[in-house]
Parts: structure tokens; C-alpha cells; sequence
């Protein structure tokens, strides 16, 4: 009986440490503001035996479980709570156990907000904020040596600034200010936030006589995607749900300039298991919609044309779901899978992760639509940005394909994305 005890014991204590080492997990995780639209109930589940304790100065801010939040509201976490919000403010959650306070929650009380969901595609074109590194390598020089001026200094995802001073923007002039050195160059790059000065003496190359220092670089890239929405609000625009990464460094790219553009789908090739497909778009060079003003993680974020800003706001504005707001089940997206038409499509929101630690992976997806199913496999390459609606409201956009199953994939919450492109629009 006593060893029956002691392994009882055992046991205990480690459903004990796992329990509140899931616990701990869970609430590291748990974001420090939770951001809830006015005169709408928001339905809060976190599902661990813990309590909250909400305190506001103003009661008219928010109810939980019809009680009006003023001091000391304390109610268990075990069941969902239901948040009725009223006029804007604020109010503060304090999750404990024990007695024990473990996180401070702000709940943001803030008016609703109506952007146009578009599902345009088009063509994208960024040049890089200086030229970025893809690589480095060695060259052949005169009396059989081989020069490597730029390994162990240069790394892949550097950006180069300038040279001895000068500003450098495009491959060329880098090529051009490297050819006609006479001596050591010092090199303003950028690197994980800070610009460091780098010194390089470049070489003579044998096969051309011209002088170079050994990195592979790029200074632009372009490719097709889907035009997500346009807030009147702050007059910008969000497109594709997830930034441009540069395809050899895995890294974001910088923009110094970059335009949106007509494009129109002229041809599919269709997703299979472990083969993702793409929509294969032609782009109208000839006509810009738009001036990139920022890529970041959440997508690419600009200006329209006026002519084009005006033709959009005619368009019916729709209003953001908040992420608490989002459900399970029925769902559409808005995307051009043919010429230049936006169709509706059904698809079903099959989970929503309102605290992940990615924003571009905030839903899983699936598209239930015979029609887009036949014609495109699923999610496909150039979808990317189709914004995703749901009970009369904006709630997100396609981000990425289950290689493995391509009718899944990710969706980033729509609040995220704009919240992106208000920030964009105060750095402007």
C-alpha cells in the first residue's frame, strides 16, 4: 500500500509541474491588450481553472457576464466569459491563481472601424532601401590567385547604404563605384537593426580585368498577389497578408521605392498534395495603382492613384471583425481567379488561435467551394491577400497553403493587417 501511495504521489506531482508548466506557457503567450469594438458583445475563452479580476473607472466602459465592470469584479476562467462593451475606454484584467497575480490584461474599448474588401489582383514591383547581399564567393585573379575580398565580412540579408559616403541604390551603381576604386572601400551596411561601417579592398578579376569584392547582390523583385482592402480612414492599402521575403536570404526586403499594378489571371496551375499551384498573372507595366510605402510581416502597405482611391471609395465599406470576434464555421473569400473579376468563394474557418505567436497564422482555412476547388486545387501561389469575410464582416485574409493539403491554409486576422497600415500611414 505504501509504494502504491508513493507512485500515486509521483504521478500527482508530475500532472502537477505539467499542469502549470502549460499554465506558465499559456499565459506567456496571453497578449498584454486585448482590442474590442463598441456596442458589440466579444466572447472570451481561455479555459484554465484561473480567475480574473476586472477594474475600470468608468462602468459604462464594458459588462462581463452582464455585471458592470467597476472595482474588483472577480470571476473564474473555467467557462467562457461574455464582454458586452459599451462606450470607448478602458478597463484592466488580472488573471491569478492562488491568490496570485500572474498577468495584467488591457481591454481597449475602441470605435468600429469600416475599411473596403477588395481581392484585386496585381503585380508588385519593390526596389530595395540599398542594395541587399545574397551571398559572397571568390573569383579568379591574375598569377593564379583566388580573391575573396568580401567572405567572413559580408553576410547574406546585408544591406548595403553607401560607399565612402556615397549612396548606393542599385546593383549598377554599386558595380560602378567598386570598378573605379582606387584603394579600400568603407561600406555603411545595415544588419539586424544597425549600420556598420565595413572595410573591403576589392580586386582585380582575371577574366574581365575589372574590379570586384566577391557578393552576389539584388537591388528589386517583383512578382503577383491579391490587394486586400483600402481604409478610408487613413488612405492606405493592404495587400497580400505576409511580407516579401527575399527568395535566397529568407529575409525581409527593404523598400525604398515600389508600385502595385493591373494584373490579370490568364491561367491556373492547380495545387496537389506536396505540389503547391499558382495563379499565373500578366501585368499591365504600363499602369500603376499604387506606391508601396512599406513591407513589413502582416503584408505591403501604400497609396493609391488618386484616380484610383476615388473609383475604390465608392465601393461598400464593410466592418473589421476584431479577433475575439471571430467563430468557427462558415466563412467567404473574395479573390480573381480569372481575368481581372473578384468572385466570392465558400470556405470554413476551421480554428481560430486568437494569441498566436505568428499573426499571419492567427486561422486554419479550408476552401469548401466546388467551383474554386475545380479551378485552382485549393489555395494557390498569387492568393495570398484574398480577404476572407464572415457575418457581414471583414475578418482577415489568405496567408499560406498545407503543402499537404492544399484546400487548407492560414489566414491573418484582419486587425492585425490594419493596425499595420495605420502604423505605415503615421511613418509616411
Amino acid at each position: 500500500m505504501h509504494r502504491k501511495v508513493k507512485i500515486a504521489l509521483i504521478l500527482f506531482m508530475f500532472s502537477l509541474v505539467g499542469y502549470l508548466a502549460g499554465t506558465f506557457t499559456y499565459l506567456f503567450r496571453f497578449p498584454d491588450e486585448i482590442r474590442l469594438t463598441e456596442f458589440t458583445t466579444h466572447r472570451l475563452s481561455v479555459g484554465l481553472p484561473l480567475s480574473a479580476t476586472f477594474q475600470s473607472e468608468t462602468a459604462a466602459v464594458a459588462k462581463v457576464n452582464e455585471t458592470p465592470v467597476t472595482d474588483d469584479l472577480r470571476l473564474r476562467l473555467g467557462r467562457p466569459l461574455l464582454i458586452q462593451t459599451d462606450s470607448s475606454g478602458t478597463a484592466e484584467m488580472t488573471i491569478g491563481a492562488f491568490g496570485l497575480p500572474l498577468r495584467r490584461v488591457t481591454l481597449d474599448v475602441v470605435p468600429e472601424v469600416e475599411i473596403i474588401p477588395l481581392g484585386l489582383a496585381i503585380g508588385v514591383r519593390i526596389n530595395t532601401d540599398g542594395v541587399m547581399v545574397l551571398g559572397t564567393g571568390s573569383f579568379a585573379g591574375f598569377n593564379g590567385e583566388s580573391h575573396s575580398p568580401a567572405d567572413g565580412i559580408l553576410q547574406a540579408g546585408d544591406l548595403i547604404i553607401s560607399a565612402n559616403g556615397t549612396e548606393i541604390n542599385s546593383k549598377e551603381e554599386l558595380s560602378e563605384y567598386v570598378m573605379s576604386s582606387t584603394g579600400e572601400i568603407i561600406f555603411v551596411v545595415h544588419r539586424d537593426g544597425k549600420d556598420l561601417k565595413l572595410t573591403i579592398t576589392p580586386q582585380l578579376a582575371y577574366t574581365d580585368n575589372v574590379k570586384r569584392i566577391g557578393a552576389w547582390v539584388r537591388d528589386s523583385t517583383k512578382g503577383i498577389g491579391t490587394l486586400t482592402f483600402f481604409d478610408p480612414q487613413t488612405g492606405m492599402f493592404g495587400a497580400l497578408g505576409h511580407g516579401i521575403m527575399d527568395v535566397d536570404t529568407k529575409k525581409l526586403m527593404s523598400v525604398r521605392t515600389g508600385v502595385i499594378m493591373p494584373s490579370s489571371v490568364v491561367g491556373v496551375k492547380r495545387g496537389a498534395r506536396g505540389l503547391p499551384g499558382e495563379l499565373e498573372g500578366r501585368v499591365d507595366t504600363t499602369e500603376v495603382l499604387g506606391q508601396i510605402l512599406a513591407n513589413n510581416s502582416n503584408g505591403l502597405y501604400g497609396t493609391l492613384e488618386p484616380e484610383i482611391e476615388k473609383e475604390i471609395s465608392n465601393l461598400q465599406a464593410m466592418p473589421i471583425a476584431l479577433r475575439s470576434q471571430i467563430t468557427e464555421g462558415e466563412a467567404t473569400i473574395l479573390t480573381s481567379v480569372n481575368g481581372s473579376a473578384v468572385r466570392e468563394f465558400k470556405i470554413t474557418i476551421e480554428s481560430v488561435n486568437r494569441f498566436a505567436a505568428d499573426d499571419t497564422k492567427g486561422m486554419v482555412i479550408r476552401i469548401t467551394d466546388p467551383d474554386l476547388l475545380k479551378i485552382t486545387g485549393g489555395i494557390v501561389q498569387g492568393m495570398s491577400g484574398s480577404p476572407i469575410l464572415q457575418n457581414g464582416r471583414v475578418v482577415g485574409a489568405v496567408t499560406h497553403v498545407f503543402v499537404q493539403d492544399p484546400a487548407k491554409g492560414y489566414g491573418i486576422f484582419i486587425e492585425s493587417m490594419v493596425a499595420s497600415g495605420v502604423y505605415a500611414a503615421k511613418m509616411r
